[in-house]
Order: C-alpha cells, then structure tokens, then sequence
C-alpha cells in the first residue's frame, strides 16, 4: 500500500527483454533506505517487488500484464519515474490509499499553463469514468491528485510547483500515455451499489451468515 506521495524520480540504468519479461535496472537515491530484495516500491504508479539491489540501483521484474497494461512496457534508457517505498503502519497518509494496481494508460489530452498555473487534462474511458468524481482522489504515474473538472471523456487535474519539480509529472507533453489508478473506495461503493463481489452479511449468535 502506498499514499501516492512521490519520494524521487529515478533514472532507468539497463532494460534487459526477455520473452513476455523486462527486467528494470533503476538508479536511485532516497527509496535506497532499509530497501532489499522482496521490498515493494511504487515505480510510476506500479506496484513492483525489488528482485535485487546492486549498490544504487534497484532491480525490478515486469511480468507481461505489466508490459501490456502500463507505460512501463515502453521505457527507454536514461527515462526517469516516479518511486515510493511501501507506507510504515506508524506512517502518516499525506496522500490517499494506493493499491499500485494500475487500472489503465489514458493520454494526456491537453496541457494548460498560465503564470504559477498547470492544468493537465487527461482521457478517461468509460469503463473508469464512475470512479472519477469531482474533488475525488485519483493517482496518475504513482502520483496522488485531487480531481477538477470532469467532462464527457476527460477530467483536470492541477499542479503546484513543487509536483512539477519533484516528478514526473512535469516533464509530460500533450499527447504522453499516463498510468491511472482510480480511487480503491470509490470502486468499492460501486460495487456495492451495482451487487458485484460484494457478500452482504448478517451477524447471527456471534456467527457470519450470508444473507
């Protein structure tokens, strides 16, 4: 689990391609920190496990769903990402709860900038859109954001200096696929409210029925 809070950008060392496997070589600096081989770290939103650590590099394996489903699959050499270590249960939450299960790439539809102003646009599909609301919570590459407008096939999102500067976020361009995961609540009262995977339970003599 992790909040969505960016600690660094790291930069892609190696990409060794193997059939339906990539293995990540990351250089990084913060996350280094009581990080080791089976630790988990959020890499531009993906919840990934460190395969091994070579003095300041992490490595990662992305499995083929990886590959298909998220930008990952298309890093270059020298590209940077977004990292988190995984949250300490004493840790305080600054962003909102993220699973690191990315649900799709969407595209940055438009960039909107104006003195200390950066309005992103990004698409949205419909099969996702029930999960966007207004003043929501929404993670875009591992990044926490509080969601503006939302329109028939897009919604905003805006940026302070400081998430320009600290991720990745600020090098993006019109056009750029980004990973989006939306908000695990929000996809829990849908559900809920639709009837799907969710057991409804009543207490019975301190037992758990099903209704």
């Amino acid at each position: 689990m992790f909040s969505g809070i960016v600690e660094e950008t790291g930069i892609v060392q190696k990409i060794d391609q193997k059939p339906n496997l990539h293995t990540l070589f990351i250089k990084a600096k913060k996350v280094l920190k009581d990080t080791a081989a089976g630790d988990s770290i959020c890499v531009s939103g993906v919840c990934l496990t460190v395969t091994k650590r070579i003095k300041d590099v992490l490595v990662f394996d992305i499995m083929l769903e990886t590959i298909r489903k998220t930008t990952l699959g298309v890093l270059k050499v020298g590209g940077k990402v977004n990292l988190e270590r995984a949250l300490k249960m004493e840790s305080r939450i600054s962003g909102h709860f993220v699973s690191g299960h990315v649900d799709n790439m969407e595209t940055v539809k438009n960039i909107i900038t104006g003195e200390n102003y950066t309005e992103l646009q990004i698409t949205i599909s419909k099969e996702l859109k029930k999960f966007v609301v207004q003043k929501g919570s929404v993670c875009l590459d591992g990044v926490s954001l509080t969601v503006g407008d939302v329109r028939k096939n897009d919604f905003s999102v805006y940026l302070i200096p400081f998430t320009l500067d600290v991720t990745t976020l600020g090098i993006n361009k019109k056009g750029d696929k980004i990973n989006i995961e939306t908000d695990i609540l929000a996809k829990y009262v849908m559900a809920a409210y639709e009837g799907k995977n969710v057991s409804k339970y009543c207490y019975t003599n301190d037992k758990v029925k099903s209704k």
